[in-house]
């Protein structure tokens, strides 16, 4: 589509830039530098930068009902008010992996969060295998553990009937789905919906876009890809100046903005002089699609 239009929005120059969340109520885009251990927020309007620091690699933060956001720091789900950056420890998770973290989380349709954890990365994307997971945290902060010997949890989203739950397990180089029961929460018949092909990378944070068409960060790709989960076809390739993009999430006024983190970690000179724009985070206008709002967590 030639109308298609890429820019770089806010140069942060971040590590790993992950987990971008549009806020309906403040108008701004919500996103973590998992390595910088910084949570960022940016405002399109001012285009002005607020940050918390985290104190330890933070995986992502999502709003929270009764105000401020729930992130995974370490291996804690923690609240953060953002008027006096405290944050308290509401959960934590894989007690017995201390080497492991909470990467990517995201919040169910009824409030539910979803997050998972990955092992200590020796290089970027580089792992110890099977150690981490995926778990849920409900209202009252019930921690349950739905799937395991994951190695490195990423991408999720619901479909528009709230009975799929799409799900990425980056090194598998596959975009799953589960059934999903959103009054349990429980998770059943996983399957393939997607698998990359050469060149595409590997497969990172989602989105899901109002028509229940899948939005694909491909790290290592430099690209964002849209997948048709019911025939598993990929639709369009969105490339951007970076390789290693990281997320996605709809935003705007009217959702029509898809807005892609990216990563800086692990570039050599000459990769960042071909990449001035690594770490930045990017808008994409012109898609001629709209994406839904975010919950928020419930707890």
């Amino acid at each position: 589509m030639s109308s298609v239009k890429v820019e770089c929005v806010v140069e942060a120059g971040a590590l790993i830039g992950e987990g971008p969340v549009w806020e309906e109520s403040t108008q701004t885009l919500l996103f973590v530098d998992i390595v910088g251990q910084k949570i960022h927020r940016w405002s399109p309007t001012t285009n002005q930068t607020e940050s918390v620091e985290t104190g330890d690699m933070v995986g992502f933060a999502v709003p929270r009902k009764s105000g401020g956001y729930v992130a995974g720091v370490g291996r804690s789900i923690v609240a953060v008010d953002w008027s006096t950056q405290k944050m308290t420890t509401l959960a934590e998770v894989d007690k017995d992996k201390p080497n492991n973290r909470l990467n990517d989380g995201k919040v169910d349709p009824i409030g539910r969060l979803l997050a998972g954890t990955m092992g200590k990365e020796v290089r970027p994307a580089e792992v110890e295998k099977q150690q981490g997971s995926l778990f849920s945290v409900t209202s009252d902060l019930t921690v349950t553990k739905h799937v395991s010997q994951v190695d490195i949890s990423n991408g999720l989203d619901w479909s528009l009937d709230q009975k799929t739950l799409f799900y990425i397990d980056s090194l598998s180089l596959t975009v799953d789905a589960f059934d999903y029961d959103i009054n349990t929460g429980q998770l059943g018949n996983r399957r393939v919906v997607y698998r990359m092909e050469e060149g595409e990378g590997l497969p990172d944070g989602m989105t899901i876009d109002a028509e229940g068409r899948l939005w694909v960060a491909c790290y290592n790709g430099g690209r964002v890809i849209n997948i048709d989960p019911a025939t598993g076809v990929r639709l369009q390739t969105v490339s951007l100046p970076v390789m290693k993009t990281t997320s996605c999430c709809f935003g705007g006024p009217d959702y029509s903005d898809l807005y892609v983190t990216s990563a800086s970690v692990g570039l050599d000179q000459s990769e960042r002089r071909q990449q001035p724009q690594a770490g930045g985070t990017f808008r994409v206008t012109g898609l001629g699609v709209k994406g839904r709002p975010s919950n928020s967590f419930s707890g």
